[in-house]
């Protein structure tokens, strides 16, 4: 079955796990969650992404219905109940193919306005859709979209996302793969699900925490992969103008491991191909990677 949901301790098909309307997810997104990946079928770092989770709960005053403890056993319950089934996929890259993501979800429950109605944990165990091959070889395009409407604390990966999905409309309006949040002080921070890294000569640089971004799990990894290298990094804000000026841009996240950026809008960045320190950055990321199976 290649996707599996797990309600409650309930592992169900996806046409049959169903939230009270009630509950503040669906009514106000009042939720938090996670989004992890696998490799070899087993989880990659999962207890770092579920220590995110209980952070963005502790933000959100929420309280999940599963501890830690619990909810690591529902994840690799739900995956091992997804397991199989998979259809080919030509374009896919090596390493994502017959993976899977794990989506781990903690609603509010009704709240106040609906005591009745029992907080839930979800877990959604289904095929990964990362990035095609070619994505990696060629590099994709960026958007830059003002930072209209943004999540209350950025720390906190919550279920309220509409900023997101606008943003990443007006992305694939524009024909390209992401959307970076322009702010309103020149700020370029962060894509809607993703880190963004940019090289200028021979530095890397991205923008710190306290600029207003999620602390991304692939993130942290990838500046430990820098430090271990010896690749000059520098955590500060970058401007519209550090990226149309830069050398080399990518993105990270959990789907997209190391992504190579090789349009800016309309503009190529660098020479329009992925460059050194990305290729070299996301050679020991695979590495690393492979050796977590």
């Amino acid at each position: 079955m290649p996707t599996a949901v797990n309600l409650d301790g309930r592992l169900l098909p996806p046409a049959e796990a169903r939230l009270p309307v009630q509950d503040r997810a669906v009514l106000m997104g009042d939720s938090v969650y996670e989004v992890l990946r696998t490799y070899g079928r087993r989880p990659f770092e999962l207890d770092l992404h579920l220590a995110r989770l209980w952070r963005s709960a502790a933000l959100s005053g929420l309280e999940p219905p599963w501890n830690g403890e619990r909810c690591a056993a529902e994840v690799l319950r739900t995956l091992a109940a997804s397991l199989g089934g998979d259809l080919p996929d030509a374009e896919a890259a090596p390493w994502n193919s017959s993976e899977r993501s794990l989506r781990v979800l903690m609603t509010r429950g009704g709240g106040e306005a609906a005591p009745e109605v029992a907080p839930a944990a979800v877990v959604i165990a289904e095929p990964l859709h990362g990035p095609p091959l070619r994505a990696y070889r060629e590099g994709v395009k960026v958007v830059l979209v003002e930072a209209s409407r943004r999540r209350a604390d950025p720390a906190a990966k919550t279920g309220s996302r509409l900023s997101h999905v606008l943003a990443q409309r007006a992305a694939r309006a524009a024909g390209a793969h992401e959307a970076l949040f322009a702010e309103a002080d020149g700020t370029v921070t962060e894509g809607t699900s993703s880190n963004l890294f940019a090289v200028r000569a021979g530095q890397l640089l991205t923008p710190p925490l306290e600029a207003g971004i999620l602390e991304g799990v692939t993130r942290g990894v990838v500046l430990r992969l820098a430090l271990a290298a010896g690749v000059p990094l520098e955590e500060r804000p970058l401007a519209a103008s550090d990226l149309a000026s830069a050398d080399e841009l990518f993105l990270t996240s959990t789907s997209r491991e190391i992504l190579p950026v090789t349009g800016l809008g309309d503009a190529r960045v660098g020479v329009g191909r992925p460059g050194p320190i990305t290729l070299a950055l996301h050679a020991a990321f695979r590495r690393l990677a492979e050796a977590s199976v």
